[in-house]
C-alpha cells in the first residue's frame, strides 16, 4: 500500500514527502543540510545531542528535527537566528566536555565533532576545560576507548546493541558523572565483546579508535633479518581509495600493490589466493557431510567476529561450524609452510602482515588454536584498511599518482570466487560455484547466485543438486545471526549451508574499513557501492571459480595432496572452543 503523501515547507520551500518522514529527512530532500551529532539513520534516532533543532511554526519551543514528524501543511525554519544561536551554545557545551587535543588525536582528519565546529562557526570555546586528563581503556586486542573525547551521543551504544545485539557497552551513572562503559565499568576484555569494531565506526570523534600496530610493521620492515610478507583481503582494494578521497567503491588493487612495494615489503601476495584455498577446503566438507550423513548445516567460519560470538553465546552449535581457519590464517599458514619451503627461508624468519577490513582479525592473530606445528603463529600483525592508509601518509607516498602493480604470483593468483567474499553473500556464491560443478561434473552457466547477493539481513534460497536438494541461508550482522540460530536451535529453520559474518552487509562494511561521516552512511548505499565494484571485478576475472585457480591446483597437487587431506587438515583447519562471557 502506498504511503500517503505529506506537503509542507521548508524554509519557504514547498516539500513533499511520505508521511513519518522526518523533518531532517524532508530537508534533505529538499537540498537542505540540518546539521546533526547524535543521528545516526536506522539506528540512533534519538533526539540526544539537539544539535539537529529547528523552528516550527506554532509549535512552543524548538525541536529536534531527526525525531520529529513531519504535517500537513507544516512550517519549518533551519536557519534562523534563534536556531543558530541554540546550536552553537549546544555544541559549546559538548565542547566543554571535551578533550580537545585535536592536533594529535587519531580523528584528527575524520571528526565529526571537529567539522561541526567549523559549519556552525565556533572559534572559541568559552567553557572549555583545559584540565581535562585522558580516561584510557585499552584492554581488549582491537580497541582503545578515550573516554574524555566522548560526547555521549550513544551511536556507538546503539549499534551495539541493536545493529549487532551484543550491547557489552551503555551509559553508566547519571547527569555529569555519566560515562558510556561496560556494566559495573568492567574492562572490555572482561565482557562478551566479539571486537567487530562497528562501534569505532558509529563513533563520531576520536573516543573510540582501534589499536595502532602499524609500529610493529615498521619494525619488521627495518629488519634485515625479517622477511616481510603483506596480504590484503578482498574488500580492502574497494574501500582503500576512500581513505585518498577517492569516490566509494573505487577499485584501487593495482595501486594498493603499488603503494604496498613502496613501503618495503618483500613480498606483496593475496588473500583472495588463500580465500580460494577455504572454497576448496569449506567446500569438500560441506559434500562430505551430505555425503556421510555429517553434521549439519554446514555454517562458515571465515568472520572471527561471528565465531567468538558463537563460542560465547551458542557453544552447542560448534558442531555445526567449520573446522577451516578464516581466509586470513590459511593465508599465513600457506606463507610460513608452503612458501618458505620453496624459498629455503626459515618460517620464523618471516614476518606476515594482513591488511584487513576487520578489527575482530587483531583478536584472532592472537588465538592460540591457530598457532601452526611449527610453533609458529600464522600471522604476526593484522592491521585494518585505515592503518594502511595512515602508513602510506606518513611514508610520503601519492597514492592516486601510483602506477598499477601486480601480486607476486606464488600466493597472488586469485579467482572471481575469491574477490566476492569481501560482501555478504560471497562466501556462499563462491562455494555453491564449486561445490555445483563437482556434483554436477559439468560447467555451470551463468555462474551468478543472485538470490544470495543484497543487503537484506537475511536472505535464503534452495537449489536442485543431483540427488539432493539444497538449502541454503545468509546473515550478516550479529542481530541477524542470532535470529537464525535461535531458529535453527528450536527446529524452527531448516538449512543444509549457512554463511554468516558479523558485520552487516559483510566486510564491505567492516569494523576496519575508512570512516564515513554520518550524514554520508546515512544518506548513501556506502556498502552497496562497496559491494558493486567487487562484483564488477569478478566479472571481469579470467577465473572465476576456485577450483580453476592453477596455482591453487598445483599447491594441492606438489604439496597438500587433496582438498580435505590429513596435510591440509594439519595446516588450514582448526579447532573452535567454547569461551566463558565474563572473564571475571
Amino acid at each position: 500500500m502506498d504511503k500517503k503523501m505529506v506537503n509542507l515547507k521548508i524554509n519557504d520551500i514547498s516539500v513533499t514527502v511520505p508521511e513519518g518522514t522526518s523533518v531532517l529527512e524532508a530537508a534533505r530532500n529538499a537540498g537542505i543540510k540540518i546539521p546533526s551529532l547524535c543521528f545516526l539513520k536506522d539506528i540512533n534516532e534519538i533526539g540526544a545531542c539537539r544539535i539537529c533543532v529547528v523552528e516550527v511554526k506554532g509549535a512552543k519551543s524548538l525541536v529536534a528535527s531527526c525525531v520529529y514528524p513531519v504535517s500537513e501543511g507544516m512550517e519549518v525554519y533551519t536557519n534562523t537566528e534563534k536556531v543558530r544561536h541554540s546550536r552553537q551554545l549546544t555544541l559549546e557545551l559538548i565542547l566543554s566536555n571535551h578533550r580537545m587535543d585535536c592536533l594529535t588525536c587519531a580523528r584528527n582528519a575524520h571528526c565529526e565533532l571537529r567539522e561541526l565546529a567549523a559549519e556552525l562557526g565556533i572559534d572559541a570555546v568559552r567553557y572549555a576545560n583545559d584540565q581535562l586528563p585522558p580516561q584510557i581503556e585499552d584492554s581488549a586486542p582491537h580497541l582503545i576507548r578515550d573516554n574524555s573525547k566522548c560526547v555521549l551521543c550513544r551511536r556507538c551504544t546503539a549499534v551495539c546493541r541493536k545493529y549487532q545485539e551484543v550491547g557489552v557497552i551503555g551509559p553508566n551513572d547519571r547527569g555529569f558523572a555519566t560515562h558510556i562503559g561496560c556494566a559495573f565499568d568492567r574492562d572490555l576484555a572482561e565482557v562478551d565483546c566479539v571486537s567487530c569494531g562497528q562501534c569505532i565506526v558509529a563513533c563520531p570523534t576520536g573516543a573510540l579508535q582501534e589499536k595502532d600496530d602499524t609500529p610493529k610493521v615498521w619494525e619488521a620492515l627495518n629488519d634485515p633479518t625479517k622477511h616481510v610478507v603483506v596480504g590484503p583481503a578482498p574488500s580492502v582494494r574497494v574501500t582503500l581509495g576512500e581513505c585518498f578521497g577517492m569516490p566509494i567503491g573505487t577499485n584501487v588493487e593495482g595501486k594498493m600493490v603499488t603503494a604496498l612495494r613502496r613501503l618495503g615489503f618483500d613480498k606483496v601476495f593475496d588473500v583472495d589466493n588463500a580465500a580460494d584455498f577455504t572454497i576448496m577446503e569449506e567446500g569438500t566438507e560441506f559434500l562430505h557431510r551430505i555425503q556421510e550423513g555429517g553434521k549439519l548445516p554446514l555454517i562458515t567460519s571465515c568472520s572471527p567476529g561471528w565465531i567468538r560470538y558463537c563460542e560465547q553465546h551458542y557453544p552447542d552449535m560448534l558442531d555445526n561450524v567449520s573446522s577451516c581457519k578464516s581466509p586470513q590464517q590459511m593465508f599465513g599458514s600457506l606463507v610460513k609452510s608452503y612458501y618458505a619451503e620453496k624459498t629455503g627461508i626459515d618460517p620464523k624468519d618471516i614476518f606476515v602482515v594482513s591488511i584487513m577490513p576487520c578489527t575482530a582479525k587483531k583478536y584472532e592473530v592472537q588465538r592460540e588454536e591457530q598457532r601452526m606445528a611449527n610453533g609458529c603463529m600464522p600471522v604476526d600483525v593484522s592491521l585494518t584498511t585505515r592503518e594502511l592508509a595512515r602508513m602510506i601518509q606518513r611514508a610520503g607516498i601519492l597514492f592516486d599518482h601510483l602506477p598499477e602493480g601486480q601480486f607476486d604470483q606464488m600466493l597472488g593468483v586469485s579467482t572471481g570466487a575469491a574477490v566476492i567474499f569481501g560482501v555478504t553473500g560471497g562466501v556462499m556464491e563462491a562455494a555453491l560455484r564449486t561445490v555445483v560443478e563437482t556434483v554436477t561434473g559439468g560447467e555451470m552457466k551463468p555462474l551468478e547466485f543472485h538470490e544470495v547477493r543484497g543487503m537484506a539481513g537475511i536472505k535464503e534460497a534452495i537449489y536442485d543438486l543431483p540427488g539432493k536438494t539444497v538449502r541454503v541461508c545468509v546473515a550478516s550482522g550479529l542481530h541477524n545471526a542470532k535470529q537464525v540460530l535461535d531458529g535453527l536451535r528450536s527446529g524452527e529453520l531448516d538449512y543444509d549451508f549457512v554463511e554468516f559474518m558479523a558485520c552487516p552487509g559483510g566486510c564491505v562494511n567492516g569494523g576496519g574499513q575508512p570512516l564515513q561521516p554520518a550524514d554520508v552512511r546515512s544518506f548513501t548505499d556506502v556498502k552497496g557501492l562497496r559491494a558493486a565494484a567487487l562484483y564488477q571485478q569478478d566479472e571481469a576475472m579470467i577465473f572465476r571459480k576456485s577450483h580453476e585457480n592453477p596455482f591453487v591446483q598445483t599447491i594441492y597437487k606438489d604439496y597438500l595432496g587433496e582438498p580435505g587431506s590429513h596435510k591440509a587438515h594439519e595446516l588450514l583447519h582448526c579447532t573452535y572452543v567454547p569461551q566463558k562471557r565474563y572473564r571475571v
